[in-house]
């Protein structure tokens, strides 16, 4: 497994997630439609084309998966035990089908298990951006993670 475990995981450190994923139609789409989220804004053109935006808009909680997705190879694959919750979760730029998403995190704490010596917790700030540079999700999340050596 590429992830990283909790004693591998330092404060500070930083990850550039590559490559990239371009948003279709499809995933948006499909995403929009398997929660059940009717908002004319993801899946309606000519709805979408008549807002300030002028295109349909990508689901924002697809953007956030992606996004957390694109870490998880370098950061969580195989090493962590779930996710503890998500903070200060925003969406400051919007993204449209054909945008392209990168990702990076940087891990912000650290703290071993008070009850569970066999792993650890870990703050993660992830960051999305589009192909211009420009940050479309950023949010905090706390991960349990595996630890290789027992207190």
């Amino acid at each position: 497994m590429t992830g990283k475990y909790f004693e591998e995981l330092e404060v500070g450190m930083e990850f550039e997630h590559l490559p990239g994923r371009t948003v279709t139609e499809t995933d948006n789409l499909l995403f929009s439609t398997l929660t059940l989220n009717p908002q004319p804004l993801h899946l309606d053109r000519e709805f979408a084309a008549s807002t300030e935006h002028g295109q349909i808009l990508v689901n924002s909680i697809f953007t956030l998966g992606l996004v957390i997705g694109l870490s998880v190879g370098d950061t969580t694959l195989g090493t962590t035990l779930g996710n503890l919750g998500f903070d200060k979760t925003t969406f400051p730029n919007p993204v449209f089908l054909g945008d392209t998403l990168y990702s990076k995190t940087t891990v912000l704490d650290k703290r071993e298990s008070r009850t569970k010596p066999d792993r650890g917790i870990v703050t993660f700030e992830h960051q999305g951006m589009n192909q211009r540079g420009e940050i479309v999700c950023s949010c905090i999340r706390d991960a349990m993670m595996m630890r290789t050596i027992t207190s």
